[in-house]
């Protein structure tokens, strides 16, 4: 296999060879953002007619995953999940087939971990390099370029493509080891679709109850909820020291509110099923006696079950 080695810090200012797998809603105009950054790029999808934009802008095309290997020096694919992925980078035709030693492969799809890891194993045997970077933004962002990027992976060889990466995503982040980013990809979009099913519920319960949709979003947006306190302040201040006796809400009256708010749903006859799973997680917290502790205490139950603590 013919080496092609990357040697400099990083790739800022220099154009490269590109080859770019998938042209979907987020891989079309990720892909459309390298080309007028000035990268040489080769592209390749199943349907060719949504490479067209791409060949019109100065992409050449491959006819397989195997001959875009071979002619790039860094090779993302966005695809629809794992066993597309993995069919791409190590079928008979695949990515691992022609990819040159010193060469990145990039996946930028949401994946299963155990399947990246399984494809970085044979992509390093192989003399390549190989990282895992999800995004987030949907098509409004894989357009204006300004996707979260969150990348896990050989620290160095992040830093050598991060100036790329900025190319598709104002938020690039290095997570840690391969897999890590897939890993932070999949715990955001399952605490926010989870976050998305108890706001759609509340809505409703508010409407029910006789507050206008678009009161009722401004409460939300505004107060404390849209504000992400949790994010900015309780959780760095509170649970990364472990400190649940440094009380900004107690556990206590997180109880009171939720069970008036239960007790509203059920006067209305509306659902408030992921209150109902609040309830009962905070109703443990009371039972180990952390009513004065801050509400963020029950963290300690999901630490304890999963044997490990949230703290730095």
């Amino acid at each position: 296999m013919p080496r092609l080695t990357i040697l400099v810090s990083n790739l800022r200012g220099i154009t490269m060879k590109i080859g770019f797998i998938g042209l979907g809603n987020m891989g079309g105009p990720m892909a459309l953002n390298l080309i007028k950054a000035g990268h040489s790029l080769t592209v390749h999808d199943i349907n060719p007619e949504s490479a067209t934009a791409h060949r019109e802008m100065g992409a050449s095309w491959a006819e397989s995953p195997l001959e875009l290997a071979s002619q790039a020096e860094v090779i993302f694919t966005s695809l629809p999940g794992p066993k597309e992925i993995e069919a791409v980078a190590t079928g008979p035709e695949g990515i691992l087939q022609g990819i040159h030693e010193g060469a990145i492969y990039i996946d930028a799809s949401t994946n299963s971990p155990s399947v990246v890891r399984r494809i970085a194993k044979k992509i390093h045997e192989s003399g390549a390099e190989m990282l895992d970077a999800p995004v987030s933004g949907g098509p409004v962002g894989a357009e204006a370029g300004t996707l979260a990027i969150m990348v896990g992976g050989n620290e160095s060889i992040f830093e050598r493509v991060k100036p790329i990466l900025e190319v598709i995503g104002s938020g690039v982040t290095y997570v840690g080891d391969i897999g890590s980013g897939t890993i932070a990809k999949l715990v955001h979009n399952a605490t926010s679709f989870a976050a998305r099913i108890a706001v759609q519920e509340g809505m409703v319960l508010a409407v029910k109850a006789g507050v206008s949709p678009s009161n009722m979003l401004k409460v939300l947006r505004e107060a404390a909820f849209g504000k992400q306190v949790l994010l900015t302040h309780h959780i760095p201040e509170l649970v990364f020291k472990g400190d649940f006796d440094n009380v900004r809400f107690a556990l206590g009256l997180s109880h009171k509110d939720v069970s008036l708010a239960l007790e509203l749903a059920e006067e209305m006859d509306a659902p408030l099923e992921m209150a109902e799973k609040a309830k009962l997680v905070i109703e443990e917290g009371m039972s180990r006696g952390w009513g004065a502790k801050d509400n963020l205490s029950t963290f300690m139950l999901a630490e304890e079950r999963a044997g490990i603590e949230v703290r730095e």
